[in-house]
């Protein structure tokens, strides 16, 4: 199988992805997608005191969406959810020594896939504490 023009990091990280799976035990999660290629990630992070303790994926796509999914997990893993969320593209692709330019596209999937998951964990907890201040119920 023929790898293109990815750099050694990238490679590794497609043949052996980092956190695969989905988390028995995640409080948010979420999905992003490339209309254009069909790559598609859906990423599941656990949350403890403000920082990502866990974090998981499944992807659907080539290389570099595996390899940059992969990567995005390492940058994020122990981070605070503020952190995490000023992870960019850029970042991501610079942490695996570079991607092909007809793959740079693959680089927003972790990064989008992981903004989303931290949305639906502030959304659960907004839904809580709603929840909790309409049967009033202090906090």
């Amino acid at each position: 199988m023929s790898y293109g023009s990815f750099t050694d990091k990238a490679i590794d990280h497609f043949k052996f992805p980092r956190n695969v799976g989905k988390l028995d035990d995640f409080n948010g999660e979420g999905y992003a997608g490339d209309p254009e290629c069909g790559d598609y990630i859906k990423i599941y992070i656990k949350v403890d005191n403000n920082i990502i303790v866990d974090i998981g994926f499944l992807v659907f796509g080539c290389v570099g969406a595996i390899a940059t999914s992969s990567i995005t997990t390492e940058l994020v893993k122990g981070k605070t959810l503020e952190e995490a969320l000023n992870i960019s593209d850029m970042d991501v692709i610079e942490s695996l020594g570079g991607l092909p330019e007809n793959k740079i596209h693959c680089s927003l999937l972790g990064p989008s896939g992981l903004k989303s998951a931290i949305k639906n964990y502030y959304d659960k907890i907004s839904d809580l504490k709603k929840c909790l201040i309409e049967n009033k119920v202090n906090f």
